[in-house]
């Protein structure tokens, strides 16, 4: 059974750092792209980051570019979103996904965790 179970979030002063975890089971995490979404109340789902399957080579959004560092441990089956200098506009559901390498489609993901950045 394949499952994406994020972790770290919560309620954060502006300014303030997070680091998030996805944690992967069910299949095999080192052949796939994972990235990070996050959704905003209102809002369309919208492209965080993304890390390739090898973890040699990452994309931000510009939104994110410079604050946000995308990582994963291939050994532990987890991805991380290490978070910092967060603002108002990052408060949203996080979702971490999974593509399998080469292809397009993302084929799984997880529930999501709520960041709150506020004061």
């Amino acid at each position: 059974q394949v499952q994406l179970v994020e972790s770290g979030g919560g309620l954060v002063q502006p300014g303030g750092s997070l680091r998030l975890s996805c944690a992967a089971s069910g299949f095999i995490f080192s052949l796939y792209d994972m990235s990070w979404f996050r959704q905003a109340p209102g809002m369309e789902r919208e492209f965080v980051a993304r890390i390739k399957w090898s973890g040699d080579s990452t994309d931000y959004a510009d939104s994110v570019k410079g604050r946000f560092i995308i990582s994963r441990d291939n050994t532990k089956n987890t991805m991380y979103l290490q978070m910092k200098s967060l603002k108002p506009d990052d408060t949203a559901v996080y979702y971490c996904a999974a593509k399998y390498r080469f292809t397009a489609t993302y084929g799984y993901w997880g529930q999501g965790t709520q960041v709150t950045v506020s004061s």
